[in-house]
């Protein structure tokens, strides 16, 4: 008990310490001026602290509100609080608070001054206290224009600002709360641009705020900017400092407020707060600017985040940068046996990047397998993700395999991993995607037709990239009209901005169906929608939509001259060439339609040299492969067929369906004498060009 007995004493000191008054040096306890305001004698009340504590009229009023708001009694002290003639009160004080030269010469202050601090500082906290009992009561308008009274005083008693020093503390606290205030009562009331104004006047003004103080508002205000809905106009240029930066929307004043409270953290200014990193995480992701959020979690000091989650972090913002050997190169310390190799979310994450590159997809695989072993309990769910990034790895290692036999069972078992992963994300949209693309590249047509519908249905019609799989595949199936259709659908609902791809495969499209004029408009448009991108700074864009939306005017110049080199329009296939070639003087595709033009022409010598030169550009172009291979069959010497089928088979392997592969080389088994063989070529030629699209299905993937 004598524990309770102490704690009760030490309140009842402190609270007969809340119900004393300090001013101008006198103790005066408040029992007898709150008997006569019991009694109804405001009056007397005033009188009496007047006279004993030499106030006027303002500050007398100020100590008597202050008791009633104290005991809870709102209404009370707004009848006290009416009584104050602020204004009149500002015109005094704004006269004795000049700071005047000290008898010995050097700077100082007068006393008079201190003390009408401390006057200022009670009559501008009755005001302060009057809009605190007005919210309390619900009357938010009122409230906030009692607390921009408040501030409007401050600033007519301080012209040019709060000085640096010599300020009364209680003057000072009471600035303070009146600046954080004001903004959140007007929120409170729904007046969301007064607030904005609210806290822009308390970041931008002379308020002399405290860190913590400062801190506090600009982190509310950020959050406000971001999550209100609200959109905000532009600050003010009359209150913006020479070549000061000046946000132009919602999201870049609350990206700056945040990085200022993320700069204040790293240097230890105010405490650390991970909500800031939080909300800027939020903000720089809904920009795409994760390379800037990388910068920022780079600054935090060691040992304020756990490293591998630091490091998670990184990988995750790398690698939506584009920079995926950084990230996977994080990831990998992070899934060290020493760190958090069982990390759900970072295996999921690295198998990911893996699926991107041939070579990395065997790592990938592991990391991928690892997830689905561990994915149980709450983490259950990603079980079908696991599986997902599992079967882009052994698709991405099929495109490496050095046997046809090894390259078909790779894409089987991929196949497999994804129709199990169909069972835990029926109504993922880029599982549908990833279906119905490889089900078309091994021309099981009508199953990629099944998957392209779900997904756009799936996605509302929302992608591009499931219009154009959708038209691949009705044209892959000679249904040339209907994939007219759905182009032109997709054109309907497409902004202008992103009809290049779409503009191609309809190019594409009439030039099959033997429509050389419908084709060339086609490209005419594509070319003015060039000039617009190069005159025009490119919109934000979804994350989520691919990179080739924006129109490359060296691949149209190239399809130019392809589609006139192909109608024996050598002059104009030239006039589009150079073009071509102004744009990327050293190309295999330039190269590849000279040596076509060359071939056209007889000029054989010319021809070869210049598919020569084209594949010591690009190793890999199935098409100069071909071409090559197909003009050195024709040629008379037998001694060059075996380096024709060599050059056959190289883009066979790369790409297994392309039918003018599997037909130069029947050509070359029949000019050998290998009649079976030839046999078995024309017929894998004949039956893929039969289901052969207006452009490949691997430029979707």
């Amino acid at each position: 008990m004598p524990g309770s007995q102490s704690a009760a004493s030490d309140h009842e000191v402190e609270e007969r310490r809340e119900r004393e008054f300090y001013v101008n040096g006198v103790f005066f306890g408040a029992t007898d001026v709150e008997g006569k305001i019991d009694e109804g004698n405001i009056q007397e009340a005033e009188s009496s602290l007047r006279g004993r504590l030499s106030l006027n009229f303002e500050e007398a009023r100020a100590l008597l509100g202050r008791l009633e708001y104290q005991r809870g009694n709102l209404e009370g002290a707004l009848r006290v609080f009416d009584g104050i003639d602020l204004h009149a009160a500002v015109e005094r004080l704004q006269s004795s608070l000049i700071e005047k030269p000290s008898k010995k010469g050097r700077p100082g202050t007068d006393p008079v001054s201190s003390v009408s601090q401390r006057a200022a500082g009670l009559v501008l906290e009755a005001v302060y206290l009057k809009a605190k009992s007005l919210q309390k009561l619900g009357r938010f308008i009122e409230a906030a224009s009692e607390c921009k009274n408040v501030l409007d005083a401050v600033e007519s008693i301080f012209e040019h600002g709060i000085p640096e020093s010599q300020v009364d503390t209680k003057l000072q606290e009471i600035v303070s709360q009146a600046v954080e205030f004001l903004p959140e009562i007007w929120k409170h009331a729904g007046s969301s641009h007064e607030a904005i104004t609210a806290y822009r006047r308390a970041l931008l003004s002379q308020w002399r705020l405290d860190n913590g103080c400062c801190a506090r508002i600009q982190k509310k205000f950020a959050v406000f900017l971001l999550y209100s809905g609200v959109e905000a106009s532009p600050p003010s240029l009359s209150v913006q400092s020479e070549r000061a930066y000046i946000p132009r929307n919602n999201s870049e004043e609350a990206i700056l407020l945040l990085m200022i409270l993320h700069r204040k953290c790293c240097l230890g200014e105010i405490m650390w707060d991970p909500s800031i990193m939080e909300h800027l995480t939020f903000a720089l992701s809904l920009c795409s600017q994760t390379t800037v959020l990388a910068m920022q979690l780079e600054e935090i000091l060691p040992g304020v985040l756990n490293r591998a989650d630091r490091w998670n972090t990184l990988a995750l913002c790398y690698s939506s940068a584009g920079e995926d050997k950084d990230a996977l190169s994080l990831l990998r310390k992070s899934l060290h046996k020493n760190e958090r190799p069982d990390e759900v979310m970072a295996l999921l994450l690295a198998a990911k990047i893996c699926s991107k590159d041939p070579f990395d997809a065997a790592e990938g695989m592991r990391y991928a397998e690892r997830a689905v072993t561990i994915a149980q309990g709450r983490d259950a769910h990603l079980k079908g993700v696991g599986l997902h990034m599992a079967g882009l790895c052994l698709r991405k290692q099929a495109q490496i395999s050095s046997s046809d036999f090894e390259r078909s069972h790779l894409q089987l078992e991929a196949f497999k991993l994804l129709e199990r992963c169909i069972v835990f994300e029926r109504n993922n949209p880029d599982l549908l995607f990833e279906l119905g693309a490889l089900n078309a590249e091994q021309r099981n047509l009508n199953a990629a037709l099944r998957y392209a519908k779900q997904f756009i249905d799936t996605t509302g019609g929302s992608m591009l990239v499931g219009w154009r799989l959708l038209a691949l595949v009705l044209s892959a199936q000679q249904r040339f009209s209907e994939a007219q259709v759905v182009i032109d659908a997709a054109l309907d609902e497409t902004v202008s901005w992103d009809q290049g791809p779409l503009l191609k495969m309809k190019a594409k499209l009439k030039f099959i169906q033997s429509l050389p004029m419908d084709a060339i408009e086609a490209y005419r448009y594509l070319l003015a929608l060039v000039q617009a991108q190069k005159r025009s700074c490119r919109p934000l864009k979804c994350a989520r939509q691919p990179e080739d939306d924006i129109v490359n005017e060296f691949e149209v110049w190239q399809s130019l001259a392809t589609m006139y080199s192909s109608l024996s329009l050598g002059k104009d296939a030239e006039i589009c060439l150079e073009k071509a070639k102004a744009l990327k003087q050293y190309s295999a595709d330039v190269m590849q339609i000279k040596g076509v033009m060359h071939e056209g022409r007889g000029l054989v010598k010319e021809a070869l040299t210049a598919y020569i030169d084209a594949l010591s550009l690009e190793p890999d172009s199935i098409s100069c492969k071909i071409r090559l291979g197909a003009l050195l069959s024709k040629m008379s010497s037998r001694a060059l067929l075996p380096l024709a089928r060599s050059l056959l088979s190289d883009a066979l392997r790369i790409e297994p369906t392309n039918h003018k592969a599997w037909y130069c080389l029947g050509i070359i088994h029949r000019n050998d004498g290998r009649v079976a063989d030839a046999t078995e070529c024309f017929q894998a030629a004949a039956m893929l060009e039969d289901s052969d699209p207006i452009e490949s299905f691997s430029y979707i993937l």
